[in-house]
């Protein structure tokens, strides 16, 4: 299993424990692509253009901001896993 693939099994098996560095490399792997900043708030988009604001909370990535990217990652096909 490479580092990449288990950085995705890290965010699906406990979202809650994911720290926010691993969270924005997760999403560079899947082809997300961080678009800017703006105080605290990140823009990113996926592949195919879905957009999701993240936000960074002591180190730590939210969990539903996690769960959300999973979801999106699955309706849009995991071709980058």
């Amino acid at each position: 299993m490479t580092k990449k693939e288990k950085l995705l099994e890290k965010a699906k098996n406990n979202p809650n424990g994911l720290s926010f560095e691993d969270f924005c490399t997760v999403m560079k792997h899947q082809g997300w692509v961080l678009d800017h900043q703006r105080g605290s708030h990140q823009i990113w988009y996926s592949p195919k253009s879905y957009r999701l604001s993240v936000q960074d909370r002591n180190g730590k990535a939210k969990s539903y901001q996690v769960r959300q990217f999973l979801i999106r990652l699955e309706e849009e096909g995991d071709d980058n896993a």
